[in-house]
């Protein structure tokens, strides 16, 4: 039963990634230039949503095995987060069409330059969120498993 909720959360963070990236980019650009953006990142688009909803599966297991302080849930906020601004940054450079004050515009600008490194950045964040999690939901799990049963 915890992992089936566990994959349930997942699925639910990996879905509400795609509706941040479809809903902001849809309303700032327009949705016939979202489905483009879509078409031409959707391997780092899909990915960013994965290793988010991972995360959120990962910390929603560990959660329910052993109770937790505030560490994994701000790993899992603060690659959320990444993720989020690295998939919105695809349509980062038509936000200058919104944002016409000089140092909004320049920072978007930036951003719009290096899209495609900053989608690797959120990549590398979800990677490490993983990475951060992972061993303690397997060790959790191996502790879980050797305590005696109650009946």
């Amino acid at each position: 039963m915890a992992l089936v909720k566990s994959l349930s959360w997942g699925a639910l963070a990996f879905l509400l990634m795609l509706g941040v990236f479809f809903g902001v980019v849809g309303l700032v650009s327009g949705w016939e230039f979202m489905l483009e953006q879509f078409a031409e990142f959707r391997y780092f688009i899909l990915a960013l949503a994965l290793g988010f909803g991972v995360q959120v599966g990962l910390y929603s297991f560990l959660r329910q095995l052993v109770g937790l302080g505030q560490a994994p849930r701000r790993m899992v906020a603060a690659t959320g987060t990444t993720s989020t601004a690295a998939m919105v940054s695809c349509c980062a450079h038509y936000l200058v069409n919104i944002l016409p004050v000089l140092g909004v515009t320049g920072f978007v600008s930036v951003v719009a330059q290096y899209q495609v490194e900053l989608l690797w950045l959120g990549l590398a964040f979800n990677l490490g969120g993983i990475l951060y999690i992972a061993p303690k939901v397997a060790k959790a799990y191996k502790e879980h498993k050797q305590c005696p049963v109650e009946t």
